[in-house]
């Protein structure tokens, strides 16, 4: 990467601050480009959805692993309980989603009620034995007594096909079956006639788009979190043993004695175990931070303070720095000392992952822009004109304080809960265009493969070599946000 006209500013600059100069391509067509990272996370796509429980969940992992990006899972969550989670998340089909399912017995009111955990918008009703019936949708849910049984109102003439077929040929077998949700599905079944998978004719095309992330023996991937608090070695080893394919120590100030500890514990475990997963260690914004943190053990280092959209440290501390520049400095370091960097926060459009990827990061982490999707898992909101929303929270927030100090005292309990450095509630609205986590991912992957087409590059590496950065005024990029009416 270089500066436009080789003017490197003397100040420190956000994604709002600078631009990709187009330049000279050969690259014909966006599918032409590899968004493959090479930082050993196994991921296709350059996304990582951040450790917040507002957004990581058993379904957002899933999900995004099978579109080829990685999802961790948070500190807070007891290491029993992620192994439980990774052990479901690794049981899922690398190319089928995971169905609704209900039986002809239930009511049409559970049946919207499960609705949207899911953006295929179909539920599935079984016989006894796990036989697919018929399916239902909120349009044929639509109108009737909510203690109506399914059996009355299912459409019993789903597309059933073996879980082997190829997703070419499952859009193919659902063309001119109509824009429904529930009527447009198609369903994968074992070779007993049980109920394995579920297809739309998106989801079908989304498969021959993206490659799955996958572990060595073909299963979907998946990373967690530590802190740096507690019994580190402990839960590190717990979470090895559970499958985990990525650790995170993770802490808001990265640079601290503490936090160089932890991470030589768990190099200290991955070495004894020995396991090839990747360490992932944060947050820094500086050089500095990144050489302690790679000295310490880890691989991959974690950049970022203050920018995330829940985050008020900035606001609170004067502490921080602009995402860009930090980006920029921690890559080049990490890269002299083999060391990839992940851009934590910031990140609000699609432009912002191609900038963060041209800074040098070989990943993108993206917390609250995925919380307003169905996949989150918080629950389905409205508020009072009707729009769909989810509840996000800042992980240094007094919310998410209480959560992680549960197990304290009252005193101690309350004495942390004095100072927070986070949003407690954030209404994060449903996007009617793009309300499930893949419609985001496509408009992510679909900016950062023309970003790459713009400046002549087919895979991340050249995306970063060949990067011309450009610094622009306010106005500058107000004249690039869409205005047309």
């Amino acid at each position: 990467m270089r500066f436009l006209d080789g003017q490197r500013p003397q100040h420190d600059l956000t994604y709002d601050d600078v631009f990709l100069v187009p330049a000279r391509s050969s690259v014909a067509s966006r599918f032409d480009v590899d968004l493959t990272t090479t930082d050993g996370s196994g991921g296709t796509v350059p996304v990582i959805a951040a450790n917040m429980t507002a957004v990581a969940g058993r379904r957002m992992a899933e999900t995004l692993a099978r579109r080829g990006a990685l999802t961790v899972l948070p500190q807070d969550v007891a290491p029993s309980a992620v192994a439980g989670i990774v052990e479901w998340i690794k049981s899922r089909h690398p190319v089928w989603d995971t169905p609704l399912v209900l039986t002809v017995g239930d009511a049409v009111a559970d049946a919207l009620n499960l609705l949207p955990k899911r953006a295929h918008g179909a539920v599935v009703v079984v016989d006894d034995d796990g036989r697919p019936v018929g399916t239902v949708d909120e349009a044929t849910c639509t109108g009737v007594d909510r203690f109506t049984r399914l059996s009355e109102v299912l459409d019993p003439t789903p597309v059933l096909l073996p879980l082997d077929t190829p997703p070419r040929e499952v859009f193919e077998a659902l063309g001119g079956r109509g824009a429904s949700p529930g009527s447009g599905v198609a369903l994968g079944l074992h070779a007993d006639g049980r109920l394995a998978g579920l297809l739309t004719a998106l989801g079908a095309l989304r498969a021959e788009v993206y490659s799955p992330t996958l572990d060595a023996v073909g299963r979907l991937r998946t990373a967690a979190a530590v802190g740096i608090n507690g019994d580190l070695a402990v839960n590190a080893k717990a979470l090895l043993d559970a499958g985990v394919d990525v650790l995170v120590v993770d802490t808001a100030h990265g640079h601290q004695d503490r936090m160089l500890d932890a991470v030589a514990a768990v190099r200290g475990v991955v070495r004894d175990a020995g396991s090839g997963v990747p360490v992932v260690a944060g947050n820094v914004v500086t050089a500095d931070g990144v050489r302690d943190l790679a000295a310490a053990g880890a691989d991959i280092v974690k950049v970022g303070v203050g920018p995330g959209a829940m985050c008020s440290t900035r606001m609170m501390t004067g502490v921080g720095r602009p995402q860009f520049s930090a980006v920029t400095e921690c890559a080049a370091a990490g890269r002299d000392l083999g060391v990839r960097v992940w851009a934590d926060g910031g990140v609000r459009h699609p432009r912002d992952v191609a900038l963060a990827l041209a800074a040098g990061a070989s990943a993108v982490m993206i917390g609250s822009w995925l919380a307003g999707t169905y996949e989150s898992p918080g629950d389905l909101l409205r508020d009072a004109a009707g729009r769909a929303y989810k509840e996000s929270f800042g992980m240094a927030s007094k919310r998410a304080v209480s959560a992680r100090t549960r197990r304290d005292g009252g005193f101690d309990r309350a004495r942390k809960g004095l100072f927070e450095e986070g949003i407690s509630s954030s209404k994060q609205l449903l996007d009617p265009q793009r309300p499930g986590v893949e419609d985001v991912l496509d408009s992510i992957c679909s900016g950062v493969r023309s970003a790459c087409t713009y400046t002549g590059a087919r895979t991340l590496a050249e995306l970063h070599t060949s990067a011309v950065i450009g610094v622009q005024t306010t106005a500058g990029f107000t004249e690039g946000t869409p205005h047309g009416q």
